[in-house]
């Protein structure tokens, strides 16, 4: 039986590209299977590593050939990019997957436990149905402001249109009848969202990590939750690392010795990535609004010279880098020594 060193797989719904090679990297095997046959050959070959993009199905793929013994490897997508020669198809992308694998300073997502994916899609579900809601109540706006009948952004103000809308005689029947669909099916989004808030609530109070991780300023029960189920700090060696993975960090476009930085480079994960820009908005907001006692001397500095929204990323990063250290310590969140906060502050001007 022909031993391989390392197997690129390019996956898809029922075809995969498998590219195979000894230690010298040498081509020994390329071949296409269909669903059915995946597992059975990896079954009768002896364990190795298998590597793949980090997709939808990885994950699933990755526990099953765990439990077969092999060494399986998730690589970013982005990451593999470069290995690709000119003209897409199946078999180079194989051959990328493998190509990128092998390199000595490839980094690799590790893969996630039926459990924490479950967990996750209690997230993306409730952002999924908050997108829809949020649809059928500009819908429902612009429908009503074709017949005279405006309200103001928010759902709280959806109850009063509606009443405005039925009690005007001049829209026709057919009209107002279209409209109060669209509120019913608003109505029904509201309830599953109840629901969804009412499970996310009871896994945030029984995960200890993400109640530990809401102890920080601007990170509530969404922001703790998401990192605590999608997030292992282990793979990445500081905070940077993660803030960099995150795309809070600056692109950089240097060149013969000159450095120039450039707006956040927007990589990795767009929802935690928003989740935490959100979080930072909500702690400039309490302390321009109220004088709150986040307002720390950086944060002081950052608002007085810089727009809010340059400052919401920039403290977005912070958050980033604190979150790591707490998840890696294990501990609660501390505010900033005097002696810190005076370092911050020399730092910033």
């Amino acid at each position: 039986m022909t031993q391989f060193s390392r197997i690129g797989l390019d996956t898809s719904k029922a075809v995969f590209t498998l590219h195979c090679v000894d230690d010298a990297g040498k081509p020994l095997l390329r071949i296409n299977l269909r669903r059915a046959q995946l597992l059975p050959f990896f079954k009768k070959h002896a364990p190795t590593v298998v590597a793949m993009e980090a997709c939808g199905g990885s994950h699933h793929w990755a526990r099953k050939l765990l439990a077969l013994g092999h060494e399986v490897r998730l690589i970013p997508a982005q990451y593999v990019k470069p290995y690709l020669k000119r003209g897409k198809n199946d078999r180079n992308d194989a051959e990328a997957i493998c190509e990128a694998a092998g390199r000595p300073d490839m980094r690799f997502v590790l893969a996630k436990t039926e459990d924490q994916q479950a967990q996750a899609m209690v997230m993306k579900v409730r952002t999924t149905l908050i997108d829809q809601r949020t649809q059928l109540i500009n819908a429902l706006r612009g429908h009503a402001a074709e017949f005279g009948v405006i309200a103001a952004k928010g759902i709280s103000k959806i109850p009063p249109l509606l009443t405005a809308i039925a009690a005007e005689t001049t829209i026709p029947a057919i009209a107002r009848e279209m409209m109060a669909l669209l509120g019913q099916q608003i109505d029904h989004l509201n309830n599953q969202l109840a629901a969804l808030e009412a499970r996310f609530a009871a896994m945030h109070q029984a995960n200890a990590l993400s109640q530990m991780l809401a102890t920080a300023p601007g990170i509530g029960p969404i922001i703790a939750l998401t990192f605590a189920i999608e997030v292992d700090v282990s793979a990445f060696e500081t905070g940077r690392h993660l803030a960099a993975w995150l795309g809070l960090t600056p692109q950089e476009h240097s060149t013969g010795g000159k450095q120039r930085m450039g707006g956040i480079s927007r990589a990795g994960n767009e929802r935690l990535r928003s989740l935490l820009v959100e979080g930072a908005m909500s702690v400039i907001t309490a302390v321009e609004t109220r004088g709150s006692k986040l307002a720390t001397p950086w944060l002081l500095a950052m608002l007085a010279r810089r727009p809010k929204k340059v400052v919401a990323v920039a403290l977005a990063n912070k958050m980033a880098r604190m979150i790591w250290a707490m998840m890696t310590r294990r501990e609660v969140y501390r505010r900033p020594t005097a002696a810190g906060a005076a370092r911050s502050t020399a730092a910033v001007s």
